[in-house]
């Protein structure tokens, strides 16, 4: 065995060589895009917690003993820190200014220990004065017209009133969950806050508490150690259970609200989309290296087949034969796997920052041994049981000319129907390929969805298959014709060729069409997916920069200053309020009409029932209109026309009015809005019934740097307002999928379709043409012409390019297609078009063309000087 194995590697190193390579490819494919699953399901994890600052959240319940709960919680395994957070409901909050007092509603007074912001530092912003003492909600700030150094007047029921006096205005970016009540039924934070140091908490409100301890509670903030798996799915678990565990521990004391289980909940199925992505980006390439390779060891099939009649008359037994074989293959697969292995850890070290996990190299590995099984072993398998000595030594090489039975029996028409039939069922309205409830412990895949790609593959392969076999069956005076240029007189004999050998024709150009549907499909879906991620990051924050002004605030000047600054192109401003539809507190979204769709790029697919130019201009036309969202039109059952009444505070006096609009349209996302329930509505209506709001300045940079330009804003204008810009909402845009960087999975993707599609031009023609060096041999024996013999190869390979490429390319728009479509749910929004990356879809073409070039040129070159080796069948 070891003198056959160094003969082999000896005299048809070529061969392995070119096994090996397609395994590498795949085994390298497979163990790179591992790699990026496992870097964005970390990443998605470590996004989806990022914003999370308080983990855990303890509603102890009434009578439960806060010092004995604390005691409880800190020592749960997993627990950083814990502190209690005492809480106040008191009838208002006042402050005297100028001779004029200013009272609000119901109030929510917190007491923070020492040492809080520090544990928690995203819980409270600073907007004007120092962070330490009493501080008072930016919100709650501007009812009360209070300032640093304001007193403040604090009503408590049945006990008179205490003053507190203001150290500092804050934001509170987080005040869902730190305002969060944990009773149930509980719905918008309180829009009225006050913080106080315990200490100040106690002297102002322990009174409260001995009288009305309905009205006084403690929570425990915890922050726990975050010791989680890198999947999303796996570390939603791991907190969900271990808060459930504390639970367990408090035995009625108390609740926890699990605020990093509920983000993590929130990635689960984007973790899911990411599988799903990978199964359709890397499955296809694994596949198609491994047809590639099976596709090279077919074309010398006659020679192995030479080889095993040769040692079968020397007396080795069929047994013998496969053993030889097996070793071959095992040679090849093993080298194969190891290079592969060794491309993946470089690709992963340089591309994706880190290399694949031993359970993907392993899988890889794994693979790459089964393509040299499928690919070597299983043909030399099948040859020893349906064939014979006598029969391969009376047996031709020339290829055979039946239709495969595959397409005799109609499977591509059948396997494209049904493909047809799975994608309309999973792609229709509704449906959804990843399911994950809210708080359910499992997410559900919808698997069938993956059958309906594969389908198509297969039969559109398959028919791509039938298309060239028929056209060169049926075509040959018009091929004879197309040939003349490149074969000159020798057109006619060159097109009888190709007809005779129309089935490896057929296999060659199928593949290169798969290999280029492959690269076409990648590429546009990437190019899609940065679209998309680029609008989503646009859509969380508003423009390239967007300037949110606090609530009654003023404004001034700051569109002006904001123009000024250079830098900026355009300012759009837009208020943003709340308003009351029925029981649901919504956003208000006033905009300029006129402005408005060009201002803030507003595009088409954002709206429902018309375009935005459209929609904008029948908001101007009737000043009373109003667009809301689909979840609204459906929960009220509203119809174009309808008269919708809103309550909406007056800024002018600080009371709630009622203003009558009418239903124009339906929008589903706008600039900074929520993804739910929202409305847009005229800005000069909603100020001449609700006085003027406080506005949002979306900033057009023009190409500028946004970072740079949010810089400069920042020191022309103040602290007050929150300044952010594009750069950080794309790295800060969530856990979502589109939120991902594909910038290193994009390059490694696109690197490997264009290796496939190269090597599918280059490498199947090369071994194909090279096993025929025996009849351009003869050829150039019996005195043709360079010139015939060069155009004798090269309308072969033109034969095998040119449909392979048109066929390839529809293809691959197609999948394209299909997966920006199946994969809907992963983008928000879903794309109205798909983003053609023209630059490298010529490259894949002219790669291609140059491949086949190239081959060409080498095999003619190699003929130009007869082997009589070759003359003899060597």
């Amino acid at each position: 065995m070891l003198t056959w194995l160094a003969g082999v590697l000896r005299r048809r190193a070529t061969r392995i060589a070119a096994t090996a390579a397609g395994i590498a490819t795949a085994v390298a494919l497979l163990a790179t895009v591992g790699a990026f699953l496992g870097q964005a399901q970390a990443t998605m994890t470590r996004r989806a917690t990022a914003p999370v600052d308080v983990d855990w959240q303890v509603y102890l319940d009434a009578g439960a003993d806060p010092a004995a709960a604390l005691a409880v919680t800190r020592a749960e395994p997993g627990v950083a820190a814990a502190v209690p957070v005492r809480y106040a409901d008191v009838p208002a909050l006042a402050s005297r200014s100028a001779g004029t007092v200013s009272t609000t509603g119901a109030a929510v007074v917190l007491g923070l220990p020492p040492g809080y912001r520090t544990m928690f530092p995203r819980q409270i912003r600073d907007l004007a004065g120092t962070g330490d003492g009493v501080l008072l909600a930016q919100q709650t700030a501007a009812n009360l017209r209070a300032v640093p150094g304001t007193v403040l007047t604090v009503e408590r029921p049945g006990l008179p009133a205490a003053q507190v006096t203001v150290a500092g205005i804050v934001d509170l970016p987080h005040a869902d969950t730190l305002l969060a009540t944990g009773r149930p039924g509980a719905t918008a934070p309180p829009d009225n806050v006050l913080l106080l140091p315990d200490r100040t908490f106690a002297e102002v409100l322990d009174p409260l508490q001995a009288t009305r301890p309905d009205l006084v509670t403690t929570q425990l903030h915890v922050r726990t150690q975050r010791q989680l798996p890198a999947a999303p799915d796996r570390a939603y678990t791991v907190s969900t259970g271990a808060a459930r565990h504390l639970d367990a521990q408090l035995a009625g004391a108390g609740h926890t609200t699990d605020n990093l289980g509920a983000a993590l909940d929130a990635a689960r199925s984007d973790a899911a989309y990411a599988t799903a992505l990978f199964l359709f980006l890397a499955t296809p390439g694994v596949a198609l290296a491994g047809l590639l390779t099976a596709t090279v060891v077919a074309v010398a099939a006659p020679r192995r087949r030479r080889e095993q009649a040769l040692l079968r008359t020397r007396g080795a037994t069929a047994r013998q034969v496969l053993a030889l074989t097996a070793a071959e293959a095992t040679v090849s697969g093993i080298a194969g796997a190891v290079a592969g292995a060794g491309v993946a850890a470089v690709l992963g070290a340089t591309v994706l920052g880190g290399v694949s996990g031993p359970v993907w190299l392993a899988a890889a590995g794994a693979a790459g041994l089964a393509v040299a099984a499928g690919a070597v072993l299983l043909p030399a398998w099948r040859s020893l049981r349906t064939g014979s000595v006598a029969q391969v030594r009376a047996g031709s090489d020339l290829p055979g000319t039946r239709t495969p039975l595959a397409l005799r029996l109609g499977l591509d028409v059948l396997a494209l129907a049904a493909a047809g039939l799975l994608l309309r069922a999973t792609t229709e309205h509704g449906y959804q390929l990843v399911v994950a409830p809210e708080g359910a412990p499992r997410i559900a895949v919808d698997y069938w969805a993956f059958a309906g790609p594969a389908l198509l593959w297969l039969g559109a392969a398959l028919l791509v298959w039938r298309i060239v076999a028929a056209g060169l069956r049926l075509g040959r005076p018009v091929l004879t014709v197309l040939l003349r240029p490149l074969a000159g007189p020798l057109a006619g004999t060159v097109a009888a060729t190709l007809q005779r050998r129309r089935q490896p024709i057929a296999t060659a150009a199928t593949l290169i069409a798969c290999a280029t549907a492959f690269a076409v499909s990648t590429a546009v879906f990437t190019a899609t997916y940065r679209q998309q991620a680029e609008v989503d990051a646009r859509l969380t924050n508003g423009a390239d920069v967007t300037v949110a002004m606090p609530p009654g605030a003023t404004g001034g000047d700051v569109a002006a200053t904001i123009a000024a600054t250079p830098g900026v192109r355009h300012v759009e401003t837009i208020g943003h309020r709340f308003a009351y539809v029925g029981a649901d507190l919504q956003d208000l979204y006033a905009v300029r009409p006129g402005t408005v769709t060009a201002g803030a790029h507003l595009a088409d697919a954002w709206f429902t029932g018309g375009t935005a130019a459209g929609l904008m201009r029948q908001l101007q036309q009737q000043p009373d209109g109003v667009l809301v969202s689909a979840e609204t039109v459906v929960d009220f059952q509203l119809r174009p026309g309808d008269r919708l009444t809103l309550r909406i505070t007056d800024t002018r006096t600080g009371t709630p009015v009622t203003v009558a609009f009418r239903f124009l349209g339906v929008v589903n996302e706008f600039p900074t809005a929520p993804t739910d329930s929202f409305l847009v509505a005229n800005e000069d209506y909603v100020a001449g019934q609700a006085g003027a709001g406080p506005g949002t300045h979306l900033v057009d940079t023009a190409g500028a740097d946004p970072a740079a330009v949010a810089a400069a804003l920042r020191q022309r204008i103040g602290a007050g307002p929150a300044i952010t810009d594009i750069t950080a909402a794309r790295a800060t845009v969530g856990s979502s999928l589109a939120g991902v960087d594909l910038a290193g999975l994009t390059r490694i993707e696109l690197g490997f379709a264009m290796a496939l599609a190269v090597a599918a031009a280059g490498l199947v023609l090369a071994v194909d043409l090279a096993e025929r060096r025996r009849t351009f041999t003869i050829l150039g024996v019996l005195r043709a012409r360079p010139r015939h013999l060069a155009g004798f190869v090269a309308a072969e390979a033109c034969v095998v390019t040119a449909p392979a490429l048109l066929l390839g390319a529809a293809l691959g728009a197609g999948l394209a297609q299909l997966l920006v479509t199946i994969l809907s749910g992963a983008f928000d929004p879903p794309p109205d078009r798909l983003a053609l990356p023209w630059g490298y879809l010529v490259a894949v073409g002219l790669a291609v063309v140059a491949a086949a070039a190239g081959t060409v040129t080498a095999l003619v070159f190699a003929t130009r000087r007869p082997a009589l080796s070759l003359l003899r069948g060597e």
